[in-house]
């Protein structure tokens, strides 16, 4: 597909080396981050620090995957990922498969996208499970969140991965319709929860 993409209607495509401004909260700094295998000075610190000329390199067998960890069960809407094939070339992932457990030993695939020359931000729902409204997908809760890289284009070995972030579902902030006194002011709610 010219989009980069298998399913273009499931995806938000950006190519601002920039991170997009995205509605969805960026939830990836609450996590500890590792990855299956990197040749020296191109880590998982690589994937977040919002450089564009960085990047995580792998330096092992495939499958390559990142193994993201809460310590505590998260709500995980969306994966954003900095894939550069003008750059990366043969590096450049094709496969993406997203596992998702309590733990490293219960991971189950739950989303595969096929990627075809991708250039920038690509943003896609974790889940494939529509929400109850039908207008959306639901989120996956877990601890641990893994993204593999199953394959590269053109059978290339190592991959480079630019940039990674995990979003959160947005927050309903608006007042319940069963809520008789809509008091949202910031005085009102620094003393609500007193007792």
């Amino acid at each position: 597909m010219s989009d980069g993409v298998d399913d273009a209607s499931a995806f938000h495509l950006s190519a601002s080396p920039t991170p997009p401004d995205l509605p969805w909260p960026d939830i990836s700094s609450q996590a500890k981050w590792s990855v299956s295998s990197y040749k020296f000075g191109f880590g998982a610190e690589c994937l977040r620090d919002g450089d564009p000329d960085t990047f995580w390199h792998s330096d092992g067998p495939q499958p390559h995957f990142v193994t993201i960890e809460f310590s505590r069960k998260v709500a995980v809407q969306k994966i954003s990922i900095y894939l550069s094939f003008l750059q990366d070339d043969s590096y450049t992932p094709s496969t993406l498969a997203v596992r998702a457990g309590t733990g490293p030993s219960d991971l189950q695939d739950i989303r595969v996208v096929n990627l075809e020359r991708p250039n920038g931000w690509i943003t896609f729902d974790v889940s494939t499970e529509l929400n109850e409204d039908g207008d959306g997908w639901n989120p996956i809760y877990a601890y641990v969140i893994q993204v593999v890289i199953a394959a590269n284009h053109m059978s290339g070995k190592d991959t480079h991965v630019r940039g990674l972030r995990l979003l959160g579902p947005i927050q309903d902030r608006g007042v319940p319709d069963d809520e008789p006194f809509a008091f949202q002011s910031r005085n009102f709610r620094m003393y609500e929860r007193i007792r």
